[in-house]
């Protein structure tokens, strides 16, 4: 079980974003801007996207565009910019970050390091604006 797994099922804590049976949403802990956000799904741990099945593939994409959305409304930015990188955690994942300027996306950057209060705040903004879409 990978620690997103993990995450996902609630063993370890995390600032949950977004959720559904299929796929999960929190708050990257190393965030390069506030509202960074990783895309999951819940039950394969494939760590390259590109091998999911096409329906778990096509709903993981969806799940974060609604995501994205709501990080929009909750956080003030230009853009959403998406990665998929993936080489840091066995486990595909979607980088969701909030952005003024492509620089934002830069993932060699110094990381921002919120107060776990700021975190739960930003989260749970997140969360209220994609629990608008349901």
């Amino acid at each position: 079980m990978t620690i997103f797994s993990k995450i996902a099922a609630g063993e370890i804590p995390s600032y949950k974003c977004a959720e559904n049976e299929d796929f999960y949403a929190f708050l990257d802990i190393s965030p390069l801007a506030e509202g960074h956000t990783l895309v999951i799904p819940r039950k394969v741990e494939d760590d390259y996207i590109f091998n999911l099945d096409p329906s778990v593939y096509s709903g993981l994409t969806e799940f974060a565009r609604k995501v994205a959305i709501a990080i929009k409304a909750a956080i003030p930015c230009k853009r959403v910019g998406v990665a998929v990188l993936g080489m840091e955690v066995p486990h595909t994942h979607i980088h969701l970050v909030p952005m003024q300027s492509e620089a934002d996306m830069d993932f060699r950057r110094e990381k921002l390091h919120p107060s776990p209060e700021r975190m739960k705040e930003i989260a749970d903004s997140i969360l209220r604006e994609y629990e608008k879409l349901a």
